[in-house]
């Protein structure tokens, strides 16, 4: 499966999000670190969740990267979160 599609799918699952956005931007990363030819690797994140209310900007990402937490340590280079309630 898709890296995009697993991350999709947890966070889907776990926040119920009434705006989710999973972008792969790894072809802006060409020649850097952590880039693979097939791509996949440096994504980013828009989600609103009303799972997210009462959270401050740090816990909200905090608690997107524990729901990623194997994709961060294996297939993930960069991830940017844009996280609201």
């Amino acid at each position: 499966m898709q890296v995009r599609l697993i991350i999709q799918n947890k966070l889907e699952k776990v926040f119920k999000p009434h705006t989710l956005n999973v972008i792969d931007e790894s072809y802006k990363h060409v020649g850097h670190i952590g880039y693979r030819p097939e791509g996949e690797t440096h994504f980013r994140v828009e989600m609103k969740s009303t799972a997210f209310q009462g959270l401050n900007r740090l816990e909200m990402q905090r608690q997107v990267f524990k729901v990623l937490k194997n994709e961060m340590n294996n297939q993930i280079h960069a991830l940017s979160l844009h996280l609201s309630e």
